[in-house]
């Protein structure tokens, strides 16, 4: 009998401190660009679908973010789990959306895995060495005073006490 090859995984959830493994993400609104490019930085990345309601609501908060002083420091992207890249595509035109968005991929969905995003919306903190210091879940108000101080204060504990939340 020959032999079968063995069904490629997704990677596991990258804990809280550990290192995001590089990979190349397909750009949705931009070019493709491998994970390691925003070495750094400090990173901000919101995994969204078009279909999902928090996720909208929370898509303004997340440009006024990015472009607001408090959020100069950070770059912030989106990862859409959209199955239908039109779909994507056409919810990032509405919103008028000009921070830089990709999307995952099936059959194995490798980003939403080892980001977490087994509910969404779930935002991902990782710091200048490409080590994830906090995931939070749930819609929020991210240009929001209190939203910053939770970043800044993920970002200070460097992995150590920031939980998924």
């Amino acid at each position: 009998m020959p032999a079968m090859a063995a069904p490629q995984a997704s990677p596991p959830l990258v804990a809280v401190g550990q290192a995001l493994p590089d990979m190349v993400m397909a750009g949705l609104n931009g070019p493709h660009k491998p994970l390691s490019s925003y070495r750094g930085r400090l990173l901000i990345i919101n995994v969204w679908a078009s279909w999902c309601g928090p996720c909208r609501n929370e898509a303004a908060s997340l440009e006024r973010l990015a472009w607001s002083k408090a959020g100069s420091r950070y770059t912030v992207i989106g990862i859409s789990t959209d199955d239908d890249r039109n779909a994507a595509l056409k919810w990032l035109r509405h919103s008028n959306a000009t921070i830089s968005h990709y999307i995952d991929s099936g059959p194995h969905w490798p980003l939403e895995h080892m980001l977490g995003a087994s509910t969404i919306p779930v935002t991902v903190l990782v710091d200048a060495q490409g080590r994830v210091v906090g995931r939070f879940r749930g819609a929020r108000e991210w240009d929001s005073a209190e939203s910053v101080r939770l970043i800044e204060r993920a970002y200070a504990a460097g992995g150590r006490s920031t939980a998924a939340r």
